[in-house]
């Protein structure tokens, strides 16, 4: 059907155009301000469940006036709580200097991680694709 002299289709598609295009000048929301980091010399991860699919857990480690080192760990589907504190434990082996930085189980199912010389640091979980497994960071 017919809408003036244009078709009803081709009024609709430049009504969109029109339509997109007016928020096109809108003026943009600021970003939300990126979370104050909290730092310590010993964080505690307590590691809560197994793995329940394969995913990857990233936690980033930011040295007090340093640049922040992230850590991907992979993780199993059907890994207990206790084998995904021993993953999350060898990823954050690897990734740091084992002369700065202690990093042990304690209870099975917790990660320390203690600054032996250097900063403060701050840890954050920053994504995860892992089903079932959650990790609490404690400053102690």
């Amino acid at each position: 059907m017919p809408f003036g002299k244009f078709p009803l289709s081709a009024a609709v598609a430049l009504a969109g155009i029109v339509f997109a295009a007016s928020g096109a000048g809108a003026q943009e929301q600021p970003a939300a301000p990126a979370p104050e980091l909290r730092y310590s010399d010993k964080w505690r991860l307590e590691v809560s469940e197994g793995a329940n699919n394969d995913g990857v857990m990233r936690f980033r480690v930011t040295p007090k006036g340093g640049s922040a080192i992230d850590i991907p760990v992979s993780l199993k589907d059907g890994r207990g709580e206790d084998g995904c504190a021993r993953d999350i434990r060898d990823s954050f082996r690897k990734a740091l200097d084992k002369d700065a930085y202690k990093i042990e189980i304690d209870d099975g199912e917790d990660v320390l991680v203690k600054v032996r010389k250097g900063p403060d640091i701050a840890v954050e979980l920053l994504e995860s694709t892992v089903k079932g497994t959650r990790v609490n960071l404690d400053r102690e």
